[in-house]
């Protein structure tokens, strides 16, 4: 029997929603903005898929690279998500999985989103899993700047529903799945947005 930890690391159920429904393929380029240790592409790098990643962390990169040491090193990239040195346009599947909400203010969060839009190919997709206040917006306390103190004592840049449909617009996009909201109680909520980047 096959050991699933194993073989799927400690990937985001909702981005396991995703491979289980096709959306992530074998033969496509999957790039992860924020990838840290590299959780989310266990399975991705162990199946052969063309993996590149970037986090500001650089030992999470070196690990990164250990992980996919069969990859050329440069695929993988210690800098910051808003001002990386990757090619614009370059994967076909952009993961960006808690990584949005560490935002200082609203246009560092704007400079976060649009570095990791430009490396979505027209027709291609970002999987997004960022804090939120849907579910307990009154359990929020603002703290200015789009930043939050969160049930939890952490504090992070927080979106609703009315940003993400207004970013899905901005960005020319399509939402591929209705938000989807975990609500953990009195802790946080954490949304999942997917989007399609429209063809040009």
């Amino acid at each position: 029997m096959t050991n699933l930890h194993e073989s799927f690391g400690d990937i985001d159920i909702y981005l396991f929603d995703q491979l289980l429904r096709g959306r992530i393929a074998p033969g496509m380029r999957v790039f992860d903005a924020g990838c840290g240790a590299g959780r989310n592409l266990v399975y991705l790098l162990r199946e052969g898929y063309d993996v590149w990643a970037v986090d500001v962390d650089p030992h999470a990169i070196e690990l990164v690279r250990q992980r996919a040491a069969h990859l050329p090193p440069d695929q993988f990239r210690a800098e910051p998500i808003e001002s990386t040195t990757f090619d614009a346009a370059i994967a076909d599947v952009v993961i960006s999985s808690a990584v949005l909400h560490f935002a200082r203010d609203h246009a560092h969060f704007e400079a976060m989103l649009r570095g990791t839009w430009r490396l979505v190919k027209p027709g291609g997709l970002l999987f997004c899993r960022v804090a939120s206040t849907i579910g307990m917006p009154d359990r929020m306390r603002a703290l200015g700047g789009g930043r939050y103190r969160l049930p939890d004592g952490s504090d992070r840049y927080l979106v609703d529903e009315a940003a993400l449909l207004d970013w899905t617009d901005r960005l020319h996009a399509t939402l591929v799945d209705p938000l989807k909201t975990t609500v953990v109680q009195d802790q946080r909520c954490m949304t999942t947005w997917v989007v399609r980047k429209d063809k040009k």
